[in-house]
């Protein structure tokens, strides 16, 4: 319920941060429009239908290990529409040395793993006996892989690894920022193995599962339709409350609240509102945030982001030259190939081709090799097909063939992203009524999104 805090909120950028927190003021009694400047809401979280596949443009859904989405699929009544991923997409690959290594579910399996040499093992088991870091500076990933498990296991697993979540670079990615939870567990438990033995301990005492080393603990979940049932659900919630095509021309302080200035077609508006939420990508809150603040502008603009261009490909199964059995694979940059991973969709979500084809997606580009990312589409094809042919056999040209390109695709948590960060949100707390709710900041996946928004929510609502 309105607990009689502010009552008009603009929410600027209508992506998943944006859709949510407006879902969750308008819930709770607020008066509130949302302005995109795009004609479709959804920001990169799109599904393409077309000829009996669904393509995702960037996200494929949320792992359901953690509440937030789920609570937000419960809130908007769409419970029926929850796509759990099939058992394949447990097994996850590496592709190193020439060949794929399925990546191990458990300590035992991992020894009996040719993912890493004797030698790198018996360097990850040493880690146990590495003394945790005294000071609280902050480091990046390969600064800390190198100091607690050695270079061959950053090589396999943690590079790999930053490549799938931010198509980011561990050499400048902030340990602190992007994986806080493996941060956390050498601050309290002294390392990562004693912080695992000790989870495991905590979760068989609460009957609860821990996630494995494979990756994050929780199923991922998407929806029948892709993640547009969920886009498609918050957008039909807010109906009228949605400005799409839409350009913000000014964003200036006034007495009452805020006045936003901006431009529809060829006519130009302004309203006031008590508060504003902007839930657009740094980069642009920098620019509307210029005038009020430089500082905070400043601040805001070096926030990084990776490019990454999605080369999805569907194909005829039959004599395809690869079963596909799994979630797909990730390359270690030391492998110098030209795509970062490949997600096998169908395989993934089995309802996401025909019966009888398949879907893949190629990622390419990154923080790794930025200028692959926004080559021309038949140069981006190209690569796809020739690193499909060499890594997984497959010499069949596609019949359904579409390419996404985010030029400023992932935000990269750089070192001391946690301290900007920080600053950033001191900043903008001296402006009442100005809130900032987006995956620049604290978390760049599904969950962390609908996560901040609920919080923010609630923060304008109790006033």
């Amino acid at each position: 319920m309105f607990m009689g805090g502010f009552v008009k909120v603009a929410v600027i950028g209508a992506g998943v941060s944006g859709l949510s927190v407006a879902f969750y003021l308008k819930r709770g009694g607020a008066e509130v429009k949302v302005f995109e400047r795009e004609e479709t809401p959804g920001g990169k979280m799109k599904t393409l239908h077309e000829d009996g596949y669904i393509i995702e443009t960037g996200p494929n859904g949320f792992l359901d290990g953690k509440p937030y989405t789920l609570n937000l699929v419960k809130e908007l009544g769409i419970e029926s529409k929850l796509y759990r991923s099939s058992d394949r997409a447990r097994k996850r690959f590496i592709y190193t040395n020439g060949r794929l290594v399925r990546l191990p579910e458990n300590p035992i399996a991992f020894l009996g793993s040719y993912l890493l040499s004797w030698k790198g093992k018996l360097r990850l088991i040493g880690e146990f006996l590495v003394p945790p870091k005294k000071d609280d500076k902050d480091e990046s990933l390969s600064e800390f892989a190198r100091r607690r498990i050695g270079e061959e296991a950053l090589e396999k697993l943690l590079d790999p690894m930053v490549a799938g979540i931010f198509a980011g670079d561990p050499d400048r990615l902030s340990l602190k920022a992007a994986f806080p939870a493996i941060y956390y567990l050498e601050r309290q438990y002294g390392g990562l193995i004693k912080g695992l033995i000790a989870k495991m301990k905590e979760a068989k005492k609460s009957g609860k599962k821990s996630s494995g080393p494979a990756g994050p603990g929780g199923v991922l979940t998407s929806f029948k339709g892709g993640v547009k049932d969920l886009i498609d659900s918050l957008s039909e919630f807010l109906q009228d409350s949605i400005e799409t095509g839409v350009e913000i021309l000014s964003l200036d302080r006034v007495e009452k609240g805020w006045k936003i200035k901006y431009k529809k077609g060829n006519e130009v508006y302004e309203e006031t509102f008590e508060a504003v939420v902007l839930s657009t990508p740094a980069y642009v809150t920098a620019e509307l945030l210029k005038d009020l603040d430089p500082e905070l502008s400043k601040l805001l603009s070096e926030i990084e982001y990776s490019p990454i261009s999605v080369v999805a490909l569907g194909f005829e199964k039959r004599g395809l030259g690869h079963d596909l059995d799994g979630f797909g694979f990730l390359i270690p940059r030391s492998e110098k190939r030209k795509i970062l991973g490949v997600l096998w969709d169908s395989s993934v979500f089995p309802n996401r081709a025909p019966e009888g084809k398949a879907l893949i997606r190629v990622m390419i580009g990154g923080a790794r090799q930025p200028e692959l990312a926004l080559l021309p589409d038949e140069e981006l094809i190209d690569i796809a097909l020739k690193e499909l042919k060499r890594i997984m056999k497959i010499r069949h040209y596609p019949e359904k063939i579409k390419v996404f390109k985010h030029k400023k695709g992932i935000p990269h948590y750089t070192v001391g992203h946690a301290e900007r960060v920080e600053r950033i949100f001191k900043l903008s707390g001296k402006y009442p009524g100005l809130y900032l709710c987006n995956n620049a900041y604290t978390g760049v996946g599904v969950n962390d999104c609908t996560k901040a928004a609920e919080e923010v929510a609630k923060e304008i609502l109790n006033g």
